[in-house]
């Protein structure tokens, strides 16, 4: 809607001044004549007063009886003013760094912060921003404040934490629709830092650490969960072959004496020791038969 509206009032603008450069009347004609005819007579001195040298980033907008005299700016290289009649303001239109100082800003949750930013931009049209704003960058700084202020009003403070990138391009969407009257091109919002309260700050890192234990806790059970179904299936593939239980038993002793332990304990299967057993008690009632 801003851009909709801003177009035709930019348009009428740019006629307006067209209307009033071609309107100087007799009088301002006769008056600029009796300029060029000083320049002349007072020639060559006067041509050290009348050029004038415009840099590549620089543009010159020329008022000629108090009345922009062309459509676009003139430059770069050289001008020529007339004595008396011509008045000109040269335009930087290298981009400009503008440093937004930390905003107190009251978020949609209640939660006082203070946010600093910077805003790039430029001027892409020194007539307008002469013609249309008396000081074209303190008011793009003061717009940009105030809009910093506003756009991040309506955001939560989790929204601002994460959400950087999506706010500053909202921002520079707001300020170059906004701008666009005076002459200024937003080419860049970057959102330096966010500052919280300290108390606020300890009790957002104790619930990041509760969380962070509850979801070390939640994977911890998992993984016994996963650990014990594994365990479940191998002790049934086990049951149905004595044999793989014995080779088991192996493989875990080699397992053991690699890491050059002192102790070593083999576990044996309780049948065996009760056969050992058994006949060591039948040597035993030989021997007795014997004597």
């Amino acid at each position: 809607m801003d851009a909709g509206v801003s177009s035709p009032e930019k348009q009428d603008k740019q006629n307006l001044i067209d209307a009033h450069s071609k309107t100087l009347g007799a009088c301002g004609w006769f008056l600029v004549f009796l300029s060029f005819l000083l320049m002349v007579i007072t020639f060559p001195f006067s041509i050290w007063m009348c050029l004038k040298i415009v840099k590549e980033y620089e543009r010159a907008v020329v008022f000629r009886l108090g009345r922009i005299q062309a459509k676009k700016a003139k430059g770069p290289g050289l001008i020529l003013v007339l004595p008396c009649v011509d008045v000109f303001v040269k335009v930087d239109l290298r981009t400009v760094t503008c440093n937004i100082p930390p905003q107190e800003i009251l978020t949609r949750d209640s939660v006082t912060t203070q946010v600093d930013g910077v805003v790039y931009y430029r001027i892409h049209s020194a007539v307008s921003a002469v013609a249309n704003v008396t000081d074209v960058h303190q008011a793009t700084f003061l717009l940009a404040q105030t809009t910093l202020r506003n756009v991040l009003g309506t955001q939560t403070l989790s929204q601002i934490l994460a959400g950087r990138e999506v706010i500053a391009h909202s921002i520079q969407t707001i300020l170059d629709d906004a701008t666009e009257l005076w002459g200024i091109q937003v080419a860049r919002v970057e959102i330096k830092d966010v500052r919280i309260p300290l108390q606020l700050q300890r009790s957002m890192a104790a619930e990041a650490e509760a969380t962070r234990e509850a979801r070390a806790k939640v994977l911890a059970a998992e993984g016994e969960m996963n650990a014990s179904k594994s365990l479940k299936s191998a002790s049934l593939v086990l049951s149905e072959s004595p044999v793989a239980l014995q080779l088991r038993y192996l493989q875990t002793l080699a397992t053991v004496a690699t890491e050059k332990n002192s102790t070593i304990v083999f576990p044996l299967p309780m049948n065996i020791l009760e056969g050992i057993g058994n006949i060591s008690h039948n040597d035993h009632k030989k021997k007795i038969e014997r004597y």
